[in-house]
């Protein structure tokens, strides 16, 4: 692809002033001075003057002499006074003739070579000026055009969304082979839509089609339709279908459609929005194009829910294809092809790797093996290491590692206590994802410390009591404080919140809670793929509401005090361990192995230990 310069300001002050230093020069070089009778007679009698042409009332010619230690030839004119001039120049050898030595040319020149070159230098100017600001564009699409051999993206580039790649093939073989789908009637899917999380290579997929089946590539935004103007993104609109028709076979391609498709009617402008034009004319330009004529439009969105039902009927965008997370299997082809720009090194397992970034996309990918990279680039490493990806998963996971935040010893020992319950919890359920380190080492904004557990599989489903344990493991640390120093801190803000939201939902959407029976109790929404449900007034009784809150209350205080038992039980381990986390800070490797080896599993019953006071033993 062609490099595109930006125009800058600089650009027209510097050609400003080269076409006024031309103009000097020529102008300078053709000028005639003025000069009296007497001065050139003095100049032929002292030998200056070269030439002379002699009219009727005029004299002009060149005049030899010397300005600021250079050589000129100067050109003068005068008044011719006396009528036998011809003896004086036959004394002194100067030229001459009998007509004047015409300059219309030179003269012309002097301003037809500064307009040509202001004028050309302001349709430069103009086209440049159009390109980035779209001014004097009215009704132009804004869409980068990429030819065949500019897109060099093939589908080996996509790792980990093969189903969604089997879907594409289709379209690839529709655009080399239109006759094959055509000779029975059939009619390919006028539009695909890509639907899937952010960063799981949409848009990777899209250019990967048009690098397949090397046809020309129109990409562009949704959000690049709607401007101030009114009716400037339907011109815009069907200004692109137009280009495309010329070009076919293509592709069109509209990232971020819910941009531009949004359901019509929601907000407060009213159908006389805008964008609502805009849509309104795509919607026609789907309906009015020949999907045989070789253009395929291709739209990608993370947000299905919000689109108009109108634009998602059959006969517009009519194919969903799901670019979904990928499994291990995907992430290790993903994690491949990012290693194999980089220097790894030989100690480096894409199926660990995998492993341990479970739930990431590409995007997430990629900027995990960069993260690596930078940590090897930092200590001078001539490869990565796997000790760099586990440190980029860290760092990605729970923040920038804050070694030189101070802490004072008392609130040091309670950060440990915290993530030992944590850690201890964990070890001694059953279903719960493996511990893989303990650290008192500040990451991120406010974690002060953390328990890193990472899952060994992909899981789809959570059965009760892996979500009960999930909760009794997020309430060990609170449970560790209180049987220790019997007191409490602030640090389990951020574990009740996500021990309650479970309990929550376990309660009003899984149908968990025997009290509630199998009812579901939150708001009808429709699926999301970025995870985001708004939460409202439910359509339930108050006394209802009353039963939901008592119930999570209960699956909480029931974990709580399962935490309770665990921690009890193996006490000793937990201020015998805190020392070691104390002076080590983080616990890793052989030690972590050692201490699930040591950890007591407990037998829960509906008896909870009352919290001991043990401050001799700290």
């Amino acid at each position: 692809m062609k490099k595109q310069h930006r125009f800058s300001i600089w650009y027209a002050i510097i050609g400003m002033w080269a076409v006024l230093f031309l103009h000097n020069m020529i102008a300078g070089s053709l000028t005639v001075k003025n000069i009296p009778y007497s001065e050139f007679v003095k100049a032929v009698k002292e030998g200056k003057v070269s030439e002379i042409a002699i009219s009727e009332n005029e004299i002009q010619g060149r005049m030899l002499g010397s300005e600021d230690g250079a050589a000129s030839n100067a050109l003068f004119r005068t008044v011719r006074v006396d009528p036998e001039i011809s003896q004086l120049m036959d004394e002194n050898n100067v030229k001459y003739s009998g007509r004047i030595e015409s300059n219309f040319l030179g003269t012309l020149l002097s301003w037809l070579v500064p307009i040509a070159i202001f004028f050309g230098f302001w349709v430069f100017m103009m086209r440049r000026f159009q390109q980035q600001s779209g001014f004097m564009t009215i009704g132009k699409n804004k869409a980068k055009i990429y030819v065949d051999d500019e897109v060099s993206v093939r589908f080996d580039d996509a790792a980990g969304v093969d189903e969604a790649k089997q879907d594409l093939e289709e379209v690839i073989n529709f655009l080399k082979e239109p006759q094959r789908y055509t000779r029975l009637g059939g009619q390919i899917p006028r539009g695909t839509l890509l639907v899937g999380p952010p960063g799981t290579g949409k848009t990777l997929l899209a250019k990967a089609v048009a690098g397949e089946s090397g046809v020309p590539f129109f990409s562009l935004s949704g959000s690049e339709f709607v401007e101030m103007f009114v009716g400037l993104g339907a011109a815009r609109v069907r200004d692109l279908f137009k280009q495309a028709k010329e070009k076919a076979p293509c592709i069109i391609f509209i990232d971020e459609l819910d941009a531009l498709g949004k359901a019509r009617g929601v907000g407060m402008a009213g159908g006389h929005d805008e964008r609502e034009q805009t849509l309104n004319q795509l919607l026609v330009e789907l309906d009015g194009f020949d999907a045989n004529v070789g253009v395929i439009l291709m739209a990608a969105t993370n947000r299905p829910e919000i689109l108009d039902p109108a634009l998602m009927r059959p006969g517009r965008f009519d194919r969903q294809v799901l670019v979904d997370r990928p499994d291990k299997t995907g992430r290790v082809d993903i994690l491949k092809i990012y290693l194999d720009k980089v220097e790894a090194g030989t100690d480096i397992d894409p199926e660990k790797i995998a492993a341990m970034t479970v739930g990431m996309v590409g995007a997430d990918l990629a900027n995990l093996v960069n993260e690596a990279a930078l940590l090897a680039v930092r200590r001078d490493k001539a490869s990565i290491g796997m000790a760099d990806v586990k440190e980029a998963v860290e760092r990605v996971v729970a923040g920038l590692e804050k070694k030189n935040r101070l802490i004072n010893s008392e609130e040091k020992e309670i950060v440990a206590y915290h993530e030992l319950g944590h850690a201890l919890v964990a070890m001694a359920l059953p279903g719960t994802d493996p511990v893989q380190k303990i650290s008192i080492i500040p990451r991120g904004i406010a974690a002060l410390g953390y328990t890193m557990q990472v899952p060994t599989e992909d899981r789809f489903l959570m059965r009760k009591t892996e979500l009960d344990n999930r909760i009794a493991t997020l309430l060990g640390g609170r449970a560790a404080e209180a049987l220790i120093f019997n007191d409490i801190s602030t640090g389990a803000q951020n574990d009740l919140s996500r021990a309650t939201d479970i309990a929550r939902s376990m309660v009003k959407e899984y149908g968990m809670s025997e009290r509630m029976g199998q009812v579901y109790f939150a708001n009808k929404q429709q699926p999301t793929l970025l995870g985001v449900v708004g939460e409202a007034g439910g359509q339930y009784s108050d006394e209802t509401a009353k039963t939901i809150d008592e119930e999570v209350r209960r699956i909480i205080d029931e974990q709580y005090d399962v935490a309770l038992q665990i921690l009890a039980a193996n006490r000793e381990l937990l201020v015998k361990t805190v020392g070691q986390l104390l002076k080590d800070e983080v616990i890793e490797g052989d030690a972590l192995i050692d201490l699930a080896e040591s950890v007591t599993h407990a037998e829960i019953t509906d008896d909870s230990p009352a919290p001991v006071k043990t401050g001799q033993d700290m």
